[in-house]
């Protein structure tokens, strides 16, 4: 049953990355353009009208907007849905009578919040002429740390929470949970050192349309992969369950 799942994972994570990529080309790529003009106009404005040669791209900006953003997106995607599949599978039977569908659209909550929400308001994601290159490294590592200081504070509060439901109830205890995790996750954001590298004269509004086009790829990506994973796992997992056209 798990390899059943895990393949469906995998199918299901196919879709929503198409989703996201579609997404992302209708509301992430104009953004990124418009980052990008800007940097080549304060290239431009450094030099002086000196004559200098540019080094040539790799990998010109039409395939990285494009096949280059497909392929990528559906890799982590596809990767994403068989890990979740596996994660689905695990937690059958563990987390209270949800349901397939209710399982995988906590899950998918989850994840989202844990992975990518809370590491992103601490770290979020810069466009284009945004970000000293020389701590590009520090700042990598800090948001992986951020993740993984998020990812352990979630199964802390999880495991609290059982304790906590047995003695004060259902909701009591998820509450309690809830609220262990958002103190981890505040205590650490504090602590972590913060970065304010947006260069002189970039638009406000231009960093801001990226990081809620950055935060809506990946709801996209999640809210597919909970909602669409769900009713797959469903129809694997009750078969005779009569469903509504």
């Amino acid at each position: 049953m798990t390899g059943r799942l895990l393949v469906r994972g995998m199918l299901v994570g196919l879709l929503a990355g198409l989703l996201a990529f579609s997404f992302a080309k209708v509301f992430g790529e104009p953004e990124i353009d418009r980052a990008i003009a800007f940097e080549e106009g304060m290239s431009h404005s450094h030099s002086h009208g000196d004559a200098e040669e540019e080094e040539p791209e790799l990998v010109s900006r039409e395939v990285q907007s494009t096949f280059g953003l497909l392929t990528g997106v559906l890799v982590y995607s596809v990767s994403l849905g068989g890990i979740f599949a596996l994660v689905f599978a695990y937690s059958l039977g563990r987390v209270g009578n949800v349901g397939p569908r209710g399982l995988a659209a906590l899950l998918a909550l989850a994840a989202f919040v844990v992975l990518y929400l809370v590491p992103g308001l601490v770290y979020p994601a810069n466009p284009p002429a945004v970000g000293n290159p020389d701590t590009i490294g520090k700042r990598t590592q800090l948001f992986f740390l951020m993740l993984l200081v998020s990812l352990a504070a979630a199964i802390i509060a999880v495991s609290a929470s059982r304790k906590f439901i047995a003695s004060s109830g259902l909701w009591n205890g998820v509450i309690k949970g809830v609220a262990l995790y958002l103190v981890i996750v505040s205590i650490a954001g504090f602590l972590f050192p913060t970065f304010n590298e947006a260069p002189d004269g970039f638009s406000a509004l231009l960093l801001w349309k990226f990081r809620i086009a950055s935060l809506g790829i990946q709801a996209v990506l999640w809210t597919a992969l909970g909602l669409i994973f769900g009713v797959v796992a469903e129809r694997l997992l009750l078969p005779n369950k009569p469903y509504k056209a």
